[in-house]
């Protein structure tokens, strides 16, 4: 039995398109937040320091997301263009390509990790020698054995360009059931189980994505030939630098846009820390429950990546511009349904991460505050989405950086100058930086290829003549 489906994107209903890709990538988003949320969950019945420790170790599993970007991304893109112009062959180098690159970055950014331990936890200045110990032994295994996280966001995105979004889907759920099976039984020690707490949650995380990088390599021995660009990839076959180029044109962008805005996140939590253990605990928990409404953009916009590559390649543009169109209008609405559920349950899903009341009060009002603006995250990544299918990563890129580097640091000066620097309002830098993304994130799009076939024409010559 085949667990892989490839979704149509160049022919066929829009819709159902879209969500038909969509859809397991969003669940598959979301399974992988739970994967922090079931570890917040956990590790919060051991106090506010040991979530803060998990919070603080964790920024930098988020931070070798990005990195992880531009294979991913990279491959992505050019393996969708390439099927939507019928070059399975070229296709298939692609991916090769991202694989290899992937595994690269990933070992590289372990041994970074294990090297500078301590000055990378010693970076928020956290209180408490538990905690610190703590913060160090869970980044040590998580981007210790970062590799399969690195694999499993490389491999999603090739299987999500050949239009299949099932598989990694199925993966994330097997890993899921394994992640909440460990957390109890390593963290709280259950039965022969030794009670490892904060390593537990990591050894838990672990395991859990190497059962589903295991998965999708089954997927892939499974398929056959001319079902999956990925079988009979050959690791250690010398690649070309002309594909490794074109992958970080691409993936580039994209990697610096995922990383610079991780450090800012960085930067904030290291300005939270002065608030003591218990306001890094609220930043986390918050930044959990936001990232439930972040996968529904996510989702549909990793799906656009992959419809707008496909239909770009194969010169249909009006295709392309109404997939953008729809997969706006139902990320916004589903945004906007898990935003008014995340307010009316504010509270008690805050209390699922941590029992401590003034914990429990900074976090209601931290996700009542910045609540209302989640639905300017589908602008920011559909159109992002769309931009990055034709090729264009590096406009959404400089977007990024003027909107949530430059204003938020102008934000945090005037909060810090005239508001007395308070928690509360640091955490409305984060929808300060979505509203003047979307703003421009919008005009560049208007402006693209998309939108103006001609500008597509001429690019067609100059790659001819070049």
């Amino acid at each position: 039995m085949k667990i892989q489906k490839q979704v149509p994107l160049t022919e066929g209903p829009i819709l159902k398109s879209l969500t038909g890709l969509a859809v397991p990538i969003m669940i598959s988003s979301f399974l992988g937040t739970l994967y922090n949320i079931t570890d917040m969950a956990w590790i919060g019945l051991l106090g506010s320091k040991a979530v803060a420790a998990v919070g603080v170790g964790g920024m930098y599993v988020w931070l070798s997301q990005g990195l992880a970007s531009l294979a991913r991304m990279g491959g992505q893109v050019h393996v969708a263009q390439c099927l939507g112009r019928g070059d399975k062959e070229q296709a298939h180098r692609y991916a090769k390509t991202a694989v290899q690159l992937s595994i690269l970055l990933g070992l590289a950014f372990a041994a970074v990790s294990l090297l500078f331990t301590d000055p990378l936890v010693g970076f928020f200045k956290l209180e408490g020698v538990k905690t610190i110990l703590d913060a160090k032994i869970y980044m040590r295994i998580t981007c210790g054995l970062i590799l399969f996280s690195f694999l499993n966001l490389t491999l999603t995105g090739l299987y999500t360009a050949q239009g299949d979004s099932k598989t990694p889907f199925v993966a994330n759920f097997i890993g899921l059931l394994i992640n909440l099976l460990l957390d109890p039984l390593l963290i709280l020690g259950v039965g022969p189980f030794p009670r490892i707490e904060v390593a537990g949650a990591a050894v838990a995380t672990v395991s859990a994505q190497l059962v589903v990088m295991l998965v999708m390599m089954v997927g892939v021995f499974r398929s056959k030939k001319e079902e999956n660009v990925l079988k009979g990839i050959r690791l250690f076959e010398p690649f070309s630098k002309e594909e490794l180029g074109n992958i970080c044109k691409i993936g580039g962008p994209t990697a610096i846009q995922g990383m610079v805005y991780c450090m800012i996140s960085m930067v904030l939590t290291r300005m939270v820390a002065a608030f003591g253990a218990e306001a890094i605990a609220t930043q986390r928990v918050g930044g959990q429950i936001e990232s439930v409404s972040w996968n529904t953009a996510d989702g549909f916009a990793a799906a656009l990546n992959a419809f707008v590559g496909q239909n770009y390649g194969a010169d249909n543009l009006e295709r392309a511009r109404k997939g953008n169109r729809q997969a706006l209008i139902m990320s916004i609405v589903i945004s906007v349904a898990l935003s008014v559920l995340a307010m009316v349950l504010a509270r008690p899903l805050i209390s699922l991460f941590t029992s401590e009341p003034d914990v429990q009060d900074f976090g209601v009002t931290f996700v009542l505050r910045i609540t209302p603006f989640y639905a300017l995250c589908c602008f920011n990544q559909i159109y992002s989405g769309a931009l990055r299918g034709i090729g264009n990563a590096t406009t959404p890129t400089i977007i990024m950086l003027c909107s949530f580097v430059l204003f938020r640091q102008i934000y945090l000066f005037v909060n810090k100058t005239y508001f007395g620097n308070s928690f509360l309002g640091m955490s409305l830098a984060y929808p300060m930086g979505w509203i003047v993304c979307s703003i421009l994130i919008v005009i560049c799009y208007r402006c693209s290829a998309i939108c103006h076939p001609e500008k597509r024409e001429k690019l067609k010559k100059q790659n001819a003549e070049g």
